[in-house]
């Protein structure tokens, strides 16, 4: 396995137009040291055509905040795709982030940094106004307290937010499943 000595292992994510993201994930650790079946996701639903316009990707030149980014992928792929990109996790996975950066920065063409920011709900009020759009990508989960807090989340984040769900017939083809939801948030406009 590659990178096993030194703790991590590689995860080739391919890209529609050919090179591949290579993202290291640890050998051992908590949830944001590999990359999750969602991250996947929403990294190759932003290669669809939703998101072209006049053979533009709609990113190009765009800044994009990725929020709890764990290994980086999404963030990766916004800033292949030409955004300004700042990943943000917590303080313990900034060298993961950096790593996973500096490895894939010849395929950048906006720009990427990793920041520390948290808690969760603050930065997104903080990080955005009307016109912000939010896209949020998470796996279902059924075990423990996880369905507890996502119904917590929600319900904290609908104070100032408005949710839409995107289908899964939007989804990228290969890159899809039923428990994994995409989300489109923006700010409630408050009168």
């Amino acid at each position: 396995m590659e990178g096993a000595e030194s703790g991590y292992f590689v995860r080739a994510v391919e890209r529609h137009s050919g090179a591949e993201l290579r993202i290291k994930q640890c050998s051992a650790g908590d949830v944001g040291c590999v990359v999750w079946d969602a991250a996947l996701v929403l990294a190759k639903y932003l290669e669809t055509s939703a998101f072209y316009r006049d053979g533009l990707h709609a990113f190009t030149g765009k800044t994009v905040v990725e929020l709890g980014s764990g290994t980086g992928v999404v963030g990766l792929m916004a800033s292949v795709l030409g955004a300004h990109v700042t990943v943000t996790d917590l303080e313990e996975l900034q060298d993961l982030l950096n790593i996973n950066i500096n490895d894939n920065k010849h395929l950048v063409t906006g720009s990427i940094q990793a920041k520390s920011l948290e808690p969760l709900l603050r930065t997104m009020k903080e990080l955005t106004g009307n016109s912000s759009c939010i896209l949020c990508c998470y796996e279902e989960r059924t075990i423990g307290n996880n369905p507890k807090i996502e119904i917590s989340f929600f319900e904290l984040l609908q104070s100032d937010f408005e949710i839409e769900e995107i289908p899964l017939d939007r989804h990228d083809e290969e890159y899809r499943s039923e428990d994994i939801h995409i989300l489109h948030i923006k700010r409630k406009r408050h009168h």
